[in-house]
Parts: structure tokens; sequence; C-alpha cells
């Protein structure tokens, strides 16, 4: 099928509100972090691109129309070379803001501790994760406030300077359908826009034996 939008902003940026405005306005399926999770053999295609091996767009992306979400943003730049014809977006929220939010859902997410009797699979998705979000993308600093959001603006401006700007949106998510909606050229739906994936619930999916380790930090 090939990807019509290619989503280039980090993790809670509201990937996952837009991921399903996508899927509501007929610009799905929308590739997303729950995907690697549920498709079969994913989780293994990403470990082996992480870990070096070039990556077979076409064949990972084949049912889908959008990608949003790590893994796939840390490719954003592959990904638009790829798809030539796709529109970006760039979601986009207050530096501190989104500090304060991946600092307790997915750099604890992707700390952990993990079981002797981890499956295999797991096992390659969590380490997967760990590098492409912990090494590759915040340089073993992802828990330094200014070191974070540095990377943090760094990718909006380097986003900024390679998307001409009549393919890209930077986009707030609290902006809602109108301008996700202009920009893709599609009525409006006559739904609420989506908001999910909270701090509250991103900490309440995970499995008890981890809630200890992902109590909320208010500070």
């Amino acid at each position: 099928m090939g990807l019509n939008i290619i989503g280039a902003g980090f993790g809670r940026t509201g990937t996952n509100s837009l991921r399903l405005a996508l899927n509501a306005i007929g610009a799905g399926p929308c590739y997303h972090m729950n995907e690697v999770r549920h498709n079969p053999g994913h989780k293994i295609m990403w470990s082996d691109i992480a870990f070096g091996n070039t990556p077979d767009w076409d064949k990972l992306f084949e049912n889908y129309q959008s990608a949003v979400d790590w893994p796939a943003t840390h490719y954003w730049d592959q990904l638009i070379s790829r798809y030539p014809d796709a529109k970006v977006i760039l979601t986009v929220r207050d530096p501190d803001a989104w500090f304060k939010s991946f600092s307790n859902t997915i750099y604890k997410s992707i700390h952990l501790p993990v079981e002797d009797d981890i499956p295999t699979e797991d096992l390659l998705h969590r380490k997967m994760i760990y590098k492409i979000i912990a090494e590759d993308t915040f340089n073993g600093r992802a828990h330094e406030r200014k070191a974070a959001i540095r990377v943090f603006n760094r990718r909006i401006n380097e986003v900024q300077d390679a998307v001409h700007e009549d393919r890209l949106l930077i986009y707030r998510i609290k902006d809602g359908w109108e301008p996700l909606c202009k920009f893709l050229d599609v009525p409006v739906p006559d739904q609420p826009f989506p908001k999910t994936n909270t701090t509250a619930d991103f900490i309440a999916q995970a499995p008890e034996r981890y809630k200890p380790y992902m109590a909320l930090d208010e500070s």
C-alpha cells in the first residue's frame, strides 16, 4: 500500500489520539507502537532494523496508510525519502509538559526490570525500544530535562528544515479536527476528536507486576 502520512513527532505528543483520528477520517489503518505488539513477526522485524539490518518498509507497512509514534518516527527521514508523496504530520506540545509526560510513562517503561523467563520476541522488543529511544534518540540522557528537551526541540527544527511547508503540518492535538482535516483535504467528522492515552491511562494499562515501578511522579 505504501504510506500516505508519516508522523514525525515524538511519543507523548498525542500520537495515539492522532492514530485514532486518522483511522476515523479514512487515513488508516495507522501504524503505532501498539501495532508492533499485535502484528506477528513485527517485534523481530523492528529489532532487526534497530540493530542495523536494511529495512523493508513496504513489507512492514503493507497494510497501513499512515504511521505515527515510535518506533516509526525514529526513521522519519528514511520514510519521507521512501514515500516522497506522503504528507508529514509533526505533532508538538509544550516542551516542559512533554518532558513531564515522557518521564512518567515511556522513560519508566523502557527501564522496567526484565524477567528471566521473558519470551524471546518480547525481549527483542524491549531491547529495540531501549536502543532507539534511550540510546539512539537521547544518547543515554533521557532522564536529564535540559538534554531531553534539546533533543525534542532539535527534532522539530530538523523536520521543519527537511520537509517543504506544503507537505508538512505542525500540529497540536488540542487544535482538534479542523487543521488536520484541512491539511488532508477531508471533511470534518461529526464526532468528538479522540483524546486518549493520558499519563494516568498509560500507567493504568501497565501489568500489575510493573505498577510499583510506574508510580506517578508529581514533581
